[in-house]
């Protein structure tokens, strides 16, 4: 697997009161489950895990911080689930036991299986703080989870594209390029390759969707435009992998034409939102390609080009 791919494989899910953002998380992942609630093994084994976690802390010497109070020490989190190389469902279910181990979740475990599924990329995102905006839970969800796509202002689609789970998703800063305007192009972001959803009445189109993330959004020159315009928030639309309100860029005419060259779909059938804490998500009208044009950028996940494919459409992923 390289580094900016992010595979796992099928679960079911229970909502729980104590943590519902991660539980939310688990369901939105979850594409093929009966929907009746986490396999009592799974809910059984997490129980076990932060027991075995409780003992395990009592046997360690005390952190000099004293931030683990007895309870659960960090250090064996980490080895249980870099065991596990950061199987998302087994940290979803874990999270959901406490509150305390979701707060430790959100506050290092979700940033550890970030790390170790993009290394290059997180290492990019984080170069001026350690932390991201919007959390990283928010950064684990754009990673592993395809949006979907709904009809909006300037997207006309007859029907509500569901998301799902991605077993694999490519993110390139070359990609993010295509999708500043020019006066922005000094900026920091990270686009993935289209998600391609079938639409039975688009005259032979499919639905492209598409997600990403700003890096260092609250100083970027994208967020300075947008605020200089007074463009307003977008109403009745909220980011989907952080809850946060929205602005919409077709709105803003911050859509360049490279966009479109870049998804392969005419112009004027993109939209995308970015959110005030820099997750981009949108949908685009995909133009049917031939043989040929279905290119695959070869930049990973901390490589760019500088020039020369900038209108190169990206390799299409079919949803699962």
């Amino acid at each position: 697997m390289s580094f900016n791919q992010v595979k796992f494989g099928e679960i079911s899910y229970r909502r729980s009161a104590t943590c519902p953002q991660t539980c939310d998380f688990l369901r939105s992942i979850n594409c093929t489950g009966t929907g009746g609630g986490v396999v009592e093994s799974d809910t059984a084994a997490a129980r076990a895990m932060e027991l075995q976690v409780r003992t395990d802390s009592r046997r360690l010497p005390e952190n000099d911080s004293g931030s683990e109070s007895g309870l659960l020490d960090e250090r064996v989190l980490l080895l249980v689930f870099r065991s596990i190389n950061w199987n998302p469902q087994a940290l979803c279910a874990a999270a959901c036991v406490s509150r305390k181990l979701d707060a430790v979740a959100k506050r290092m475990l979700w940033r550890e299986l970030c790390a170790a599924r993009a290394p290059r990329m997180v290492a990019e995102l984080t170069r001026s703080s350690r932390r991201v905006a919007g959390g990283w839970l928010a950064l684990a969800k754009l990673f592993l989870f395809c949006c979907g796509a709904r009809p909006s202002r300037h997207f006309d689609a007859e029907a509500v594209t569901p998301g799902h789970f991605a077993e694999a998703t490519r993110f390139s800063k070359t990609s993010g390029r295509s999708f500043l305007a020019r006066h922005c192009w000094g900026d920091l972001l990270y686009v993935s390759d289209p998600c391609e959803h079938g639409a039975a009445s688009s005259g032979g189109n499919d639905i492209g969707v598409y997600r990403g993330v700003f890096g260092s959004f609250a100083n970027s020159r994208t967020r300075e435009w947008i605020l200089s315009r007074r463009v307003g928030l977008e109403a009745g639309v909220n980011c989907p992998y952080c809850r946060a309100s929205v602005w919409s860029m077709t709105e803003a005419r911050l859509v360049p034409r490279s966009a479109s060259r870049r998804l392969g779909s005419h112009h004027g059938s993109v939209e995308y939102f970015v959110c005030v804490n820099g997750h981009l998500h949108g949908s685009c009208w995909l133009a049917p390609l031939s043989s040929g044009d279905d290119v695959e950028d070869s930049d990973g996940d901390g490589e760019t080009h500088e020039n020369g494919d900038a209108a190169r459409p990206l390799k299409r992923q079919k949803s699962s």
